[in-house]
């Protein structure tokens, strides 16, 4: 008997944990970017003036599709242009970040704000990141 009230414990325990596992990827995408992105591309993606580049229908994302991943998790060093206006500041990576978590981060912000990009598939954001991984 206390065998089964054991495992009636446990069974109930994971029952209520099993939807914190049981993740959308489009709110996670969106938490995570509140959390490392909006800070300075801000809630609605707008960017800040001719300081940072704008998310938000973005050239950019779909003409450097291959380097996104990279540069959300590497940062990015390099002068850009988005939409015609030139952008020198440095930004920062997040190199925390897992190749799901990068991978859903940039399927909120390709789907957001007027943008409509094909998503990222996993596979192909965990080959871009071997590609462009420090040390290489």
């Amino acid at each position: 008997m206390r065998h089964i009230l054991v495992f009636i414990f446990l069974a109930g325990s994971l029952a209520s944990t099993l939807p914190a596992c049981e993740d959308n990827t489009y709110q996670e995408g969106a938490r995570l970017y509140q959390q490392h992105c909006a800070n300075c591309h801000l809630d609605d993606g707008a960017g800040l003036g001719a300081l940072i580049p704008p998310l938000a229908n973005s050239d950019f994302l779909e003409k450097h599709r291959d380097a996104l991943p990279c540069i959300l998790k590497y940062g990015l060093r390099d002068t850009i242009m988005v939409n015609g206006t030139r952008y020198a500041e440095q930004m920062p990576g997040v190199p925390t970040l897992s190749s799901i978590h990068v991978t859903n981060i940039l399927n909120y912000i390709n789907h957001s704000w007027g943008n409509a990009h094909p998503p990222y598939r996993l596979d192909e954001v965990k080959r871009l990141l071997e590609q462009c991984k420090p040390g290489k």
